[in-house]
């Protein structure tokens, strides 16, 4: 609605000057065109980058920047072409006449002291500010610095992505050892039992099986990597978030509750409804020697455990204690019995899974049937593999003359990464007792990092952080390659505007200020910066803020070019500028107020709805967009005036200094005090 109320006010301050509302809106489209095309591509330029954000999180964000972009590419037309023409037909000014929208007109000759209203008294403030302009921008930095020292000081930390009140759950049974079905489902009854007993809880879902630790099943129910002693699974559905507890709590009550199982270990994980982050912590271990990996891993999960102030819930990728039987051929002592390898592979197999012989189809499947020949049941067992006879051109000759059967570690599977075998060390964090709140990933990361530091890693073993924090760092290195590329956009745009290297600069620098905002923002609300939410925000801020800047600039260049004095266009400009910045400012902040303050409306329902847990997701945002907007549009007002004024500034007191142009100066200041003279005789 920026533009709108560009257009709006503009027209509407002609009409109180006398012109008649088809003039007004025609000169308030010609005369704001190039400023709110301009604000418009300023912004456009902010947003576009984002459409290039790669992988998951950018799949998550892209709606935000394509909205946007629709949105605003709507309202430049309705803007410029269909405000006008209704304009035309019905536009109506209330303030015909008023002393101060008079007192304003770029005809007239502009006396400060004599300004009505709150605009009166920005202005002798700002005239002030003019005139002392190096203790106005000494103040602003000090401000700044400030800031951002209480944000050092008083910051809530970093997170990869925002937390938000969870619908759903999804509670593990986790159990070793050879598990039948029927045990594995016993173990998850017991375990359903608890959670149906227990209050918020509206359904479960149950499945048991010793095989959904290796990904069968529970893959294609979008839960993410399962750790390999996976016995059941219970998805459940929280009641609606009004008529229950918090789902901590109830996540923290189901694990106490089922504690006292013993054989099973029970861990609980929200579904993620934004980016996937994974656990707290997430440390990969990579190498080739096997035993320094098993070694470094198990150090690092003796270490969470050691830490469970910090952690919970470890876990890891090694492989699960088992025993498999290999048996080892004596190729030269097969080779003197003639014996062939491949029959005793084929005798081997009908001890075990039997020879495959060939298939059939029945009349009412689709799908085939394996016929395999296997030994009677009574002659399957473990110790029939040394009574194993293999046919030999010498007769059946027993396969021990050849054949060795060893023990050795079990080894469901092998991961790989760029040809590096590797380990994974996983840990949820803890409740931070002094908050009541969970530690965030960057403290559990940094006590990591400083333990790590302390020991000796072996040679040939890389250790490095995965999960939310390659996912952080991948997201903050985008963000600021985004926001760049937004400003050498806006760069480009702002200097076709103004035609001035001093002024595109000058314009920038609002972005500066936004920025501190934002952390002010972080500091009073008590809220963590978020990676993905709070960085878009800075990113979006880059295009908003400096809307203002094109506006209060480009009516202070119209009236330079009518020949009236640098000040006086200044102070001119801010007072015909003021109202539709401070109509622009706080009309964004208005409509953002909601999500900031976790409030939704039920359109279909028509209701609206208090800490609502999808509203969550836009809180950080809306908050870095509200403060870093105020704050940059507060010190707009101010610093952009006396910045257009300091060159003057500079020069004359250069020209103080090196002697020369005191008869200027002197001429300036007797001009200066006969104005005031004339506005003191006239009040």
């Amino acid at each position: 609605v920026d533009g709108a109320i560009v257009v709006v006010e503009y027209a509407d301050r002609k009409m109180a000057e006398g012109l008649n509302r088809k003039e007004a809106y025609a000169m308030a489209s010609s005369r704001m065109f190039w400023p709110i095309v301009s604000s418009t591509g300023t912004t456009l330029a902010a947003f576009a980058p984002m459409l290039f954000w790669p992988g998951v999180s950018g799949k998550f964000m892209s709606f935000l920047p394509i909205t946007v972009i629709i949105l605003l590419c709507a309202s430049l037309v309705t803007a410029m072409v269909f405000l006008p023409v209704v304009g035309g037909l019905v536009g109506k000014s209330e303030q015909e006449g008023d002393p101060l929208l008079s007192s304003l007109a770029g005809d007239k000759k502009l006396y400060v002291s004599q300004t009505p209203g709150f605009t009166g008294r920005y202005l002798r403030f700002l005239k002030t500010c003019i005139n002392w302009p190096i203790a106005t921008i000494s103040v602003a930095v000090a401000v700044l610095v400030v800031v951002v020292m209480l944000y050092g000081r008083y910051g809530a930390g970093v997170e990869f992505s925002t937390s938000i009140e969870p619908y759903q759950a999804n509670v593990l049974v986790k159990g070793r050892g050879n598990l039948s079905v029927a045990e594995a489902d016993a173990a998850t009854q017991r375990v359903e039992e608890i959670i149906l007993a227990t209050p918020g809880i509206l359904t479960a879902f149950a499945q048991a099986g010793p095989a959904l630790g290796s990904g069968d099943g529970s893959q294609n129910m979008g839960d993410g990597e399962m750790p390999a002693d996976l016995i059941g699974i219970v998805r459940i559905e929280f009641t609606h978030f009004t008529t229950r507890r918090p789902a901590r709590q109830i996540m923290q009550d189901i694990t106490e509750r089922t504690s006292r199982f013993a054989g099973i270990e029970v861990e609980i994980k929200e579904r993620e409804q934004g980016p996937p982050s994974g656990k707290g912590i997430e440390v990969e271990i990579s190498g080739q020697d096997l035993t320094q990996l098993t070694l470094m891993s198990n150090r690092i999960k003796a270490y969470f455990g050691q830490r469970s102030d910090l952690y919970q819930e470890v876990e890891d990728t090694l492989p699960l204690p088992g025993i498999e039987w290999n048996l080892a051929v004596d190729r030269e002592a097969a080779g003197r019995f003639q014996a062939d390898i491949l029959t005793l592979g084929n005798v081997v197999q009908l001890v075990t899974n039997g020879i495959l012989v060939g298939h059939y189809r029945p009349d009412d499947s689709d799908d085939e049937i394996e016929i395999r020949a296997r030994y009677p049941d009574d002659a399957r067992s473990f110790d029939q593999l040394d009574q194993l006879r293999v046919r030999t051109p010498a007769g059946n000759v027993p396969i021990t003359n050849f054949v060795a059967r060893e023990a050795s570690e079990r080894r469901d599977s092998i991961s790989r990464v760029d040809g590096r075998r590797v380990f994974e060390v996983k840990a949820a964090m803890t409740i931070n007792p002094e908050t009541g709140l969970e530690y965030l990933a960057t403290d559990l990361e940094n006590d990591f990092l400083s333990w790590l530091q302390t020991q000796e890693v072996p040679a040939g073993v890389g250790v490095r952080l995965r999960g939310a924090n390659e996912e952080a760092a991948a997201a903050t290195a985008f963000l600021g390659r985004a926001m760049l590329a937004s400003l050498f956009l806006m760069f480009i745009i702002l200097l076709m505007q103004f035609n001035s290297l001093y002024c595109t600069l000058l314009t920038l620098s609002t972005v500066v200020l936004s920025t501190i905002g934002v952390l002010l923002g972080m500091v009073i609300t008590g809220q963590t910066f978020s990676v993905i939410m709070t960085g878009t925000g800075v990113v979006a801020l880059a295009g908003i803020v400096v809307n203002n800047s094109i506006v209060l600039i480009d009516t202070y260049q119209r009236l330079l070019e009518t020949g009236m004095e640098r000040v006086d266009a200044i102070l001119k400009t801010a007072g015909q500028r003021l109202r539709p910045i401070l109509l622009t400012t706080v009309t964004t902040m208005i409509g953002l107020f909601p999500m900031a303050v976790q409030v939704s409306v039920d359109v279909f329902d028509r209701s609206v709805q208090i800490n609502e847990p999808t509203a969550a997701w836009w809180i950080q945002l809306s908050t870095a967009i509200i403060f870093g907007l105020g704050f940059s549009t507060l010190l707009t007002l101010v610093l952009v005036p006396v910045m257009l004024s300091l060159p003057d500034t500079f020069a004359n007191r250069l020209s103080r200094l090196s002697g020369n142009g005191g008869l200027r100066q002197k001429m300036s200041d007797r001009m200066k005090r006969d104005d005031d003279g004339l506005e003191k005789l006239e009040l």
